[in-house]
């Protein structure tokens, strides 16, 4: 069974909130609905949400500020801002807060959703399932099969191998903060899980030196990028 794509909606007007909520779900998608930004940054924390909608003016902690502490956890997580104001201090204050895309108050469930899709087209890790093989330089990864094999080598992966190799091939190139990692392939963040995601990297180096050109390049203070 596909896993769904969860969503999570900040919307302080319950009726509004319940619309769009009702129609995300019809729509195939999992929606947390929060009234505020308190209860908004609590669930994004304990549910890891694919997309972020929310609405500028929360009570408790504001849009604005909730995407500045979505972004510390998260570069890739799209955030769309819902706004009744269209001035264009407000648009670039919602850019400069992590904000990918926003939506003016009236609109159309149709181009919500529009917008939607387009996030999931950007992020190959939302919409589509890993390819049954990468080539990794020297190297063919068959995720399907945890298998990691090159002309010399065939290395057979543990599941947590396999799903941080996966990780890191979807997000190739981009910095990913140690939180991201944990919490997209172990489920949670924490001091312990993070010295086990290091010893992890390590092995996948170990396997992956026979070919210089792939690298697993430590981001001091911040976390990893994956080149191929």
């Amino acid at each position: 069974m596909e896993k769904k794509i969860k969503i999570l909606l900040a919307e302080d007007d319950l009726q509004l909130g319940f619309i769009i909520k009702d129609n995300l779900q019809e729509a195939g998608f999992e929606v947390i609905n929060c009234p505020d930004g308190e209860t908004a940054w609590d669930q994004y924390q304990k549910k890891d949400p694919d997309i972020c909608i929310l609405d500028v003016n929360l009570p408790y902690r504001d849009g604005f500020t909730l995407a500045k502490k979505i972004r510390q956890k998260s570069d890739i997580t799209p955030i769309l801002f819902l706004t009744a104001k269209s001035l264009m201090e407000d648009k670039l204050k919602g850019f400069s807060a992590g904000g990918d895309d926003y939506i003016v108050k009236p609109f159309n469930m149709k181009e919500l959703l529009s917008r939607i899709q387009v996030f999931l087209r950007r992020n190959k890790m939302l919409y589509r399932a890993t390819p049954n093989k990468i080539s990794l330089g020297r190297f063919s990864f068959f995720p399907d099969e945890s298998k990691l094999v090159s002309n010399e080598i065939e290395i057979i992966l543990t599941k947590r191998e396999k799903d941080l190799l996966e990780f890191l091939c979807l997000h190739s190139k981009l910095i990913l903060k140690r939180e991201e990692i944990l919490l997209k392939v172990w489920g949670k963040n924490d001091f312990f899980l993070g010295r086990s995601m290091d010893v992890f990297m390590m092995r996948l180096r170990k396997y992956l030196a026979p070919d210089p050109n792939i690298t697993i390049e430590t981001i001091h203070g911040i976390g990893y990028r994956f080149i191929y």
